[in-house]
């Protein structure tokens, strides 16, 4: 029996070879910005567990737009050659390398989770933060100056740049972040964005600038090549964003060249109340990808081989894209192969364990 699972996806001119992702997962340990031999072996390692696409974690394209310090970065032509390392890798293990280009607007300037998540001043390295209004995330977070339309379009052509160093390291796929409470979902959402310019108030004012950027980004990354977009389908609070307000923007993102939609939620505010429960966000992708007409990624929760194979089958999205299941197995993949009696893609140095109906990979290329 064919699993809808293990068949591919095409994007554009780009062929996935099954539809298990690995979603962008920050990992917190760059410095300036630059990747390294952590996040070859962490992204390496899952392409080699036979992932489809391996998707390059949040990388900002401007040092203000980080995280924390240790974020990754492609604001310069020196981040070129780290990742073009990784996206080799990748290759060789016959996966399809993405990655998402991102600003951290109003949530920047912060310590690595994992170091008891705070502000961080100057004398520690923090720096100011930006955001379409002067409102912060928390009590806990900074005091964002409101952007102006120079600081706008700076970011605008900060994330061309980005696009540009992206093809020169040879990725196949680029995803531009626009959720989770981070710059673009800021502009997107009435509860982070109050201003009374082109930017700000109705719905088509506060898409403008996400627009913009994605229109500045597909005239600048090759035709051939697919993009994606990662939104919050809902804030989660009365008042802010909303899933009508995804599929009204995701029909404006196809019409701008947008391939796929990625559909997470929340992140834009403190208090959300959010039901987190096993493919909680599904239906968000199910309802983009019916009423808008694009493909969509599927994130949240999925954990196991029958419910990513039942989400791709039954046609609620074209992609399931895994974090926290690919940071408890990196071998998902082909894990998911061998319960659902497909063959599996392994490694030719690790056929040795795998089962007898698996086979050797071979590179994309050969």
């Amino acid at each position: 029996m064919s699993h809808t699972l293990f068949t591919p996806l095409k994007l554009r001119s780009v062929t996935l070879p099954n539809r298990i992702g690995v979603s962008p997962m920050c990992q917190y340990s760059s410095q300036d910005g630059f990747a390294n031999d952590w996040h070859l072996v962490h992204l390496g390692s899952r392409a080699t567990g036979g992932a489809g696409l391996v998707i390059v974690e949040a990388s900002a394209v401007t040092p203000q737009g980080r995280i924390t310090p240790a974020d990754l970065g492609i604001w310069k032509d020196e981040h070129i050659a780290n990742l073009s390392g990784i996206v080799r890798f990748l290759h060789k293990q016959g996966a399809r390398a993405g990655i998402q280009l991102a600003h951290a607007g109003r949530k920047a300037s912060m310590s690595p989770p994992f170091k008891a998540e705070r502000l961080l001043g100057p004398q520690e390295g923090g720096w100011p933060t930006v955001a379409p209004s002067a409102i912060p995330f928390s009590e806990r977070y900074s005091q964002p100056e409101a952007l102006d339309k120079s600081g706008i379009e700076a970011i605008k052509d900060a994330f061309v740049a980005a696009a540009r160093r992206a093809q020169a390291a040879g990725f196949d796929l680029l995803e531009i972040h626009a959720a989770h409470g981070y710059l673009l979902h800021e502009f997107l959402s009435p509860l982070s964005n109050q201003r009374t310019d082109e930017y700000g108030g109705s719905f088509e004012n506060r898409t403008r600038l996400l627009l913009e950027v994605t229109s500045a980004v597909r005239r600048a990354w090759p035709e051939q090549l697919p993009l994606s977009v990662r939104i919050s389908g809902t804030d989660w609070v009365e008042g802010g964003w909303t899933i009508d307000d995804s599929v009204g923007l995701a029909l404006l993102l196809r019409e701008s060249g947008v391939d796929i939609i990625d559909c997470s939620s929340g992140g834009n505010v403190s208090n959300a109340k959010i039901p987190v429960a096993p493919g909680y966000q599904v239906p968000f992708a199910a309802r983009i990808k019916k009423e808008a007409g694009i493909a969509t990624a599927a994130v949240g929760m999925i954990t196991e081989p029958l419910q990513a194979e039942r989400i791709v089958a039954e046609g609620e999205a074209d992609l399931v894209l895994l974090a926290r299941e690919m940071l408890r197995d990196p071998y998902f993949a082909v894990h998911a192969a061998a319960a659902l009696s497909e063959p599996a893609s392994w490694p030719e140095q690790y056929l040795r364990a795998a089962p007898l109906h698996s086979s050797a990979r071979t590179s994309i290329e050969e």
